[in-house]
């Protein structure tokens, strides 16, 4: 027996108002759904928002009506109009206030807002270890005690949780580049941190 895992469409600062309609092809003679209609009973994740090729006013005006009504509306290449299930679950993601973005209206559309905050030390060395065990790397507490107390301790840079993943992935670059395991060293930290912020 086969399971039925749900989709979970993505999307990022690459999204303008045109993802959004049909997109009809005139030599093939078909339509591209867009992504909310390839989302339907599944997940659409709108990340960075705020960062699109459209100010959130304009996508405002767009799903004010789907998001309440849970209809989206449709119009072929004709000129004729038909609705469509807007059923999902959309998830907007920023790191941008809420309030700079969105006026009231749409922020009571959006029904529940979940602050996500930076972790504490505890849940940042989890997920660091997850994050080296799904790498298949070594943690090395005496080197991720060299990254608290060196970096952000030292500089007073608070702990994000992307941090250790996109730490580990410049751990495996240089590893690949030089053509060796990657593993949790000070070295390896010191050139990830210079790489990731630049400046500090």
């Amino acid at each position: 027996m086969g399971f039925v895992k749900r989709a979970a469409i993505m999307t990022g600062g690459e999204l303008t108002l045109k993802m959004l309609e049909l997109d009809f092809n005139p030599i093939a003679k078909f339509y591209e759904a867009p992504l909310q209609m390839k989302a339907n009973n599944s997940l659409f994740i709108l990340d960075d928002f705020g960062r699109q090729q459209m100010d959130p006013q304009s996508l405002l005006n767009r799903w004010i009506v789907p998001l309440e009504k849970r209809l989206d509306f449709m119009t072929l290449h004709t000129g004729m109009k038909f609705d469509i299930p807007f059923d999902q679950l959309v998830i907007f993601s920023t790191n941008i206030e809420p309030k700079k973005l969105v006026d009231e209206a749409f922020l009571r559309r959006i029904r529940y807002k979940i602050k996500i905050d930076h972790p504490s030390e505890k849940e940042y060395k989890e997920i660091f270890m997850k994050v080296c065990e799904s790498n298949c790397i070594d943690f090395n507490q005496n080197v991720y005690d060299y990254l608290l107390t060196n970096y952000y301790k030292r500089l007073d840079v608070k702990l994000n949780a992307c941090h250790p993943r996109d730490i580990c992935d410049h751990i495996i670059d240089d590893a690949h580049y030089y053509n060796h395991a990657p593993q949790l060293s000070k070295e390896g930290i010191d050139i990830a941190w210079r790489n990731y912020f630049v400046d500090m």
